[in-house]
């Protein structure tokens, strides 16, 4: 009998040791996670989202969050970074985890197992279905600030989002407000430490947006960015609408000389938003313009086309202001990867794209996008053309002179898109080219409502090309409507500035509208020349 007791509280013993033990197990494991280039097997950085056996989104801890800094909610905060390998902890169980780099590679699954106690070791190959590096193309965001971050937060976020997100060159912009600039954390950097901090992921540049608002938002003479500054431009924010203080008696064109004094690349910003882009454009002062960067104000019409049909040549450019928000990106050809600087002069030469996931590729009679092709008579030109994009674009447009005349739509090619034209066109007199995927819609504007696909962030897709140029029998494309439109523009910008800026006095007043007068001078003499000839 003594001895059955025995047994049983020996029993009992092991059995609570075995129940304590195995209350005290840990419940975690832990996964090292690391993202390789198919093509080399070099580790790669870039984005991933993790989802349980009931398909829900798992937050996963160490990691940063793709939408670090955005107030708003959507498909970007369920990504997090890692830059190429990484180790993290995560409940027991099974997952599925995708991943992305920048907008060259397909998206790569896998499934995988973390067992209690353990480290599971994961690799995950992005196959690229286009290599941009390769074919000599190089990407950058042209308009960049970060506010509310501590300081090493936001030195993180420099590093790692870049190159998760393929990006090969970034400028970052002070910008002034009144009150709130207290909180704009990029402000703090100087070009020697942005030069320095680009050195642990891609290159950084400097810059400055220059600007005037009649009211806190509202639109006034404009905004414009001053990229490879030696030196901050100020006021870089003018008069009472931003500042809270001063008056509306300095016009942008005043920033712009002192910049471009300086070697700075000057870049029109959000689309056609403003009152002095013409005056400036007609004076030769703008060299590229930005567009759906931070918001859309109107769309390529607004932006690009009328300033072409009027025989500008205007290279396009693209950033995401206040933080990434999303892809989005400019590509200019160069041999290597190229520094702040050598991107802006090919920028400025107009041999670009702008994308936020598409991939868009053009010529004309062989020649490539920012170039002119020159024909003794009408006739026709061999166009060829190709976009691929990760997410379904639906198709592939081809502009002339701001019209689309031909259209492919998109096939899945594995885990992409691809639609591409190869086929005679009919010139009739100068013009220009460019493709596109469809426009994303626009808030106010009636003809650009239709509905497009997004990418992984939740952001409309778009992409454009610069134009190639075609000059007939010596002539340039000046379409005298679309000139007499910007003409009409002028004069009303005028107006509403004489009716709504406050000026110290009359000089003052003088000294803004005269940047319009002179302009409007210029080009009614401009309009008068092209219809004699």
């Amino acid at each position: 009998m003594r001895r059955l007791v025995q047994l049983l509280v020996m029993f009992a013993f092991l059995t609570g040791v075995w129940i304590l033990q195995a209350a005290n197990a840990p419940t975690t494991g832990r996964l090292t996670l690391a993202l390789l280039d198919a093509r080399n097997g070099q580790p790669l950085a870039g984005i991933v989202q993790l989802r349980d056996e009931q398909q829900r989104l798992v937050p996963l801890p160490g990691l940063m969050n793709r939408g670090l800094g955005l107030d708003h909610q959507g498909p970007i905060h369920d990504w997090h970074v890692v830059p190429a390998q990484t180790t993290f902890p995560l409940e027991a169980g099974r997952y599925t985890i995708s991943a992305l780099h920048g907008i060259e590679t397909e998206r790569a699954e896998q499934t995988v197992t973390i067992e209690r106690g353990k480290t599971t070791e994961l690799q995950l190959s992005l196959q690229r279905f286009y290599d941009a590096a390769a074919k000599g193309l190089y990407s950058g965001n042209t308009h960049l600030h970060l506010m509310k971050l501590p300081r090493v937060e936001a030195d993180r976020y420099l590093v790692d989002v870049p190159k998760a997100d393929g990006l090969d060159v970034l400028f970052v912009s002070h910008l002034e407000r009144a009150d709130a600039d207290r909180d704009y954390v990029t402000n703090q950097y100087t070009r020697e430490e942005l030069t320095k901090l680009g050195e642990r992921g891609v290159p950084i540049g400097n810059g400055e947006e220059h600007r005037h608002n009649f009211a806190g938002w509202g639109q006034g003479y404009g905004h414009v960015m001053f990229l490879e500054l030696q030196k901050l431009i100020h006021p870089a924010s003018i008069g009472p609408g931003i500042m809270k203080s001063g008056t509306d008696g300095r016009p942008l064109q005043v920033g712009i000389d002192e910049a471009r004094a300086q070697g700075a690349t000057i870049i029109w910003c959000h689309d056609q938003w403003g009152y002095e882009d013409i005056p400036n454009r007609i004076s030769g002062r703008l060299q590229a313009t930005n567009i759906f960067d931070g918001g859309t104000h109107g769309s390529y019409q607004h932006s690009f086309y009328r300033f072409l049909n009027a025989g500008f040549h205007v290279p396009f450019s693209t950033g995401t202001d206040w933080f990434m928000y999303d892809f989005s990106r400019v590509y200019v050809p160069a041999s290597q990867r190229p520094t702040p600087q050598a991107f802006l002069d090919v920028l400025v030469a107009g041999r670009t794209m702008i994308t936020n996931g598409p991939l868009l590729e053009l010529s004309v009679e062989g020649h490539g996008i920012g170039t002119t092709v020159d024909l003794k008579q009408p006739g026709q030109v061999s166009v060829v053309a190709q976009g691929v994009g990760r997410c379904d674009f639906e198709r592939l447009e081809l502009v002339r002179n701001g019209v689309v005349i031909e259209q492919v739509q998109t096939k899945p090619d594995g885990g992409h898109f691809v639609a591409n034209f190869n086929r005679p066109i009919d010139v009739t007199g100068p013009c220009w080219f460019a493709v596109r995927t469809p426009p994303p819609p626009v808030k106010g504007f009636a003809d650009l409502q239709t509905p497009v696909n997004k990418n992984e962030l939740g952001q409309d897709l778009f992409a454009h090309t610069s134009a190639v140029y075609v000059d007939v029998a010596g002539r340039h494309l000046f379409d005298i409507p679309t000139a007499e439109g910007l003409l009409a523009e002028m004069n009303e910008h005028r107006r509403i500035i004489a009716d709504q800026a406050k000026f110290v006095d009359e000089n003052e007043k003088q000294h803004v509208l005269r940047v319009y007068d002179e302009a409007i001078d210029r080009w009614q003499a401009r309009i008068a020349e092209q219809r004699k000839s």
